[in-house]
């Protein structure tokens, strides 16, 4: 079960609203659901909620220390409760994805990814879950820093929350470690089209 949800973004008003803090998005969509707040602790670096779900300690993590540093606060929380690394869901930002689309994967590669980076480095491993939410990219890759500390289009900041809103309601499945229901919930982006009616069975003939 993933105990440890971590989102990644940059603390301050002027990221606030940038695809770079999808993963920030999605940790206060979280907090909403499980009717929690967050507050500043000094000693993991970032922005903690703590909370009870069926018996079961759960944390929430917006990690303050700006990006390239990610991996300072999530080491240190988890060392501390002893979470291990399958445990800890890293939602972030992710280019690859087109908007309204959000995808569950274990382990890989940073990608590049700052934050996944430090936090690789950080935890000793990259055995860690992460949802990958997807912010589109520019096309040239001479535009990807601009591209994620600029705010998205409003057809895409709708797309991006619609993709956050849909993870958020795979929580009761990670909270219970069903993770291969909680990927098919959050990979299904529309919903299925429903089967034609079946013909209906010809009337019998009245005597």
């Amino acid at each position: 079960m993933i105990k440890l949800f971590v989102g990644l973004g940059n603390p301050g008003p002027e990221y606030e609203d940038t695809r770079h803090n999808a993963g920030f998005w999605f940790i206060d969509a979280v907090a909403r659901e499980l009717r929690v707040s967050l507050v500043p602790e000094r000693s993991y670096h970032g922005l903690v909620a703590r909370t009870s779900v069926n018996g079961q300690n759960v944390w929430l993590l917006q990690p303050q220390t700006f990006m390239n540093l990610s991996g300072k606060s999530v080491a240190a929380l988890a060392r501390f409760f002893k979470i291990q690394p399958d445990e800890i869901l890293v939602a972030h930002d992710e280019m690859d994805i087109a908007p309204g689309e959000a995808k569950l994967k274990k382990g890989g590669s940073h990608a590049g990814h700052n934050g996944l980076r430090d936090i690789h480095a950080q935890l000793g491993t990259a055995d860690y879950w992460r949802l990958r939410i997807g912010v589109g990219h520019p096309g040239h890759k001479a535009e990807v820093v601009s591209w994620v500390l600029k705010k998205p289009m409003a057809e895409h900041r709708e797309a991006i929350h619609a993709s956050i809103d849909r993870s958020v309601s795979a929580l009761p499945l990670l909270l219970a470690g069903d993770m291969e229901k909680a990927m098919v919930k959050i990979h299904t982006s529309k919903p299925p089209r429903p089967k034609p009616p079946r013909p209906a069975a010809p009337a019998a003939d009245s005597a």
